[in-house]
């Protein structure tokens, strides 16, 4: 686990991530190894979405990539090469890389949907989803992971909502009592509707817990596959609704539907302030609800 960091300013660059077709494992390591360049030259944490990692599904043969269960059986065969690849990416560019998530098998017939955390070369922690969302549940089989905490890195201590996830008040606020710096939250969402939900608990965390709420998206279309064929969204970074931020809560937001990086620096200390003298206190009044 990297160091406790005291840092005030944090750059950020997160993905708006289209699913790629590959013809072989080098092509795939040439796409992410790009994306980790490009994005290193101004910042030091990277964010990739939800289920990004589901464009490997490309390369197992049509009859399996078409099943839903076959392929989670499957693509187990790539995680110790994609796990091995963003640690090698994270120490060759110095950065703290937030991986995609990954379905990963954790039992017999059981799979989480689980995000890695890397930097120096190593998996400095994981969070699993915890709240899934129908398709997950009824169709694809994915199960809930079964803990929630604070991932410490170098350039800050990150909390991960992963894309439903954020839709439920009481996971950021364990993170956020646990000393959590930033709310990331890794999406995938194949509907306008899909992408507004998850984009109004994303403000709704940041306003509430007076932080900063980082989300990444898959964008773009991907007819070949049954799990991540429709996909809508843009990144942003969301941030209290008080002194010296947004008047709508949004730092910054990317183009809809477009592959990018979206890039910003972040203020750690604003937060500070803004619990300590904005014109609400959030953050602060959350433990007077128990009143009622």
């Amino acid at each position: 686990m990297a160091e406790e960091t005291t840092l005030n300013s944090l750059s950020i660059a997160l993905a708006q991530y289209d699913i790629g077709y590959f013809n072989s494992w080098l092509d795939y390591e040439k796409k992410v190894s790009g994306w980790v360049k490009q994005a290193a030259q101004s910042s030091r944490l990277l964010v990739f979405p939800e289920y990004a990692s589901m464009e490997l599904t490309s390369l197992l043969a049509e009859p399996v990539r078409n099943s839903l269960t076959q392929q989670l059986v499957e693509i187990q065969n790539f995680y110790p090469d994609f796990c091995a690849l963003q640690a090698k990416l994270s120490r060759e560019f110095n950065v703290v890389i937030v991986a995609s998530s990954f379905p990963t098998q954790v039992g017999e017939g059981c799979f989480v949907n689980r995000v890695n955390v890397f930097e120096q070369g190593e998996v400095i922690g994981v969070q699993d989803k915890l709240m899934m969302t129908r398709f997950e549940a009824e169709q694809w089989g994915i199960s809930p992971g079964e803990s929630l905490g604070v991932i410490t890195t170098s350039v800050a201590r990150l909390g991960i909502c992963t894309c439903y996830d954020s839709e439920f008040p009481m996971l950021a606020r364990k993170l956020v009592e646990q000393g959590a710096d930033v709310i990331v939250v890794p999406s995938c969402t194949d509907t306008l509707a899909g992408y507004n939900r998850v984009k109004t608990g994303c403000q709704a965390r940041a306003m509430e817990n007076q932080c900063y709420v980082l989300q990444s998206p898959t964008v773009s279309n991907a007819n070949w596959s049954p799990a991540v064929d429709i996909n809508v969204g843009a990144a942003a970074v969301y941030t209290p609704i008080d002194c010296g931020f947004p008047v709508n809560g949004i730092l910054v937001q990317g183009e809809m539907n477009t592959v990018q990086w979206l890039r910003v620096e972040l203020d750690l200390s604003k937060l500070i302030e803004v619990r300590e003298s904005g014109q609400v206190f959030n953050y602060r009044d959350w433990p007077k609800q128990r009143r009622y």
